[in-house]
């Protein structure tokens, strides 16, 4: 007689070993759980031939006819492919890498060590787990993540794993600067004043999520992050020269390749909302790998979660006109993130259920 499969068991056996996939793979599987097989996709083909811009910022603050160009080269690339990649951005290479290798040794770490940082516990400013969505989504994602929220009020530096503590707080300085530009040129882009998007705080906040992928025994049958988008304004995201990073556009996956030294810059769903869809928050996936690990480290732009900030967004009033009247009803980004981690990373866009 064949034993039914219970999920719920399943899930739960897995997390309470509180080792994530990494203790998987170091325990030697050959199969994965079944708990991590994927629903295959219809309908869509890989290899479009099709670049995602790589995009030099150098001169975006000494040159007005550089910025210009800048301006014109981040908005066509926001609004037909949601992402680029950016070069000479101003943070070393050496921090780059240093950032890596901090998230590699904080997963590489005794799994007696990292049980210190695992919960479950979303409103913690330090949180490791394996999916964050574990119980909710049809099927887990192979990778772990370590996140971190270091803004506006950043933890203090001893509730940070050792390993990684001091290139965290290095890294993240470098990327606020950069966060500024950003937002600087897409505001431009948009046809508003540099600061707008700063003032409304688009960039107040600051999630750090670190992502590592383990290698996979079978990876034709997972994935290492499920087709989805992101809920915040903009992510920056580094990543290590494995790959994997794959966008939909025009119903294909084209791949992002890495490129040593740039950073891959993504809309996310609040920006597309209050430009009202002039910007596009496009769907992405992380393939799955039989070598590694991978690893990668998002920032997301966001507000504060915190139940204090209740700023509401609805899309940009000078953006709206009788033609284009407004798609989205208003929410906060509080309310926006809770119903998106409450519904997992599930396949459907968490803008549908914002949309008017």
């Amino acid at each position: 007689m064949t034993t039914a499969y219970d999920r719920i068991r399943e899930l739960k056996t897995f997390d309470e070993t509180k080792s994530g996939v990494k203790g998987l793979v170091d325990a030697g599987i050959t199969k994965i759980p079944q708990f991590f097989i994927q629903p295959q996709e219809q309908g869509e083909l890989v290899s479009l031939p099709v670049e995602i811009p790589v995009i030099e910022l150098t001169g975006a603050n000494s040159d007005a006819a550089l910025r210009g160009q800048l301006v014109e080269k981040v908005k066509n690339a926001s609004q037909n492919f949601g992402f680029f990649q950016v070069v000479n951005h101003g943070i070393p290479l050496e921090v780059l890498d240093e950032m890596l290798e901090g998230v590699k040794l904080f997963n590489e770490e005794q799994v007696e060590v990292k049980k210190k940082y695992y919960t479950r516990d979303s409103s913690k400013k330090v949180v490791y787990n394996s999916n964050f969505d574990l119980y909710r989504a049809p099927a887990a994602n192979w990778r772990d993540t370590l996140l971190i929220t270091m803004a506006p009020e950043p933890p203090i530096p001893e509730e940070l794993p050792a390993v990684c503590r001091d290139i965290t707080f290095k890294y993240t300085e470098y990327i606020k600067r950069l966060g500024i530009i950003l937002f600087e040129l897409l505001s431009e882009a948009l046809g508003l004043k540099p600061s707008y998007l700063t003032e409304i705080e688009c960039n107040k906040g600051l999630n750090v999520l670190m992502h590592y992928y383990p290698p996979c025994p079978e990876p034709h049958l997972t994935v290492g992050t499920t087709k989805h988008s992101d809920p915040d304004f903009l992510t920056v995201l580094l990543q290590d020269s494995i790959g994997g990073l794959q966008v939909l556009y025009q119903n294909h996956w084209i791949d992002v390749p890495p490129v040593h030294g740039a950073l891959v810059i993504n809309v996310s769903d609040l920006l597309q909302l209050i430009s009202n869809d002039k910007l596009k928050s496009v769907e992405h996936r992380v393939l799955a790998n039989s070598i590694g690990p991978r690893v990668s480290v998002a920032c997301f732009f966001t507000t504060p979660s915190n139940t204090s900030c209740n700023s509401l967004y609805v899309p940009i009033k000078e953006l709206i006109t009788e033609d284009n009247p407004p798609l989205y009803k208003e929410t906060t980004a509080k309310d926006f993130t809770l119903y998106y981690d409450g519904k997992g990373l599930d396949g459907r866009s968490a803008l549908d259920y914002f949309r008017l």
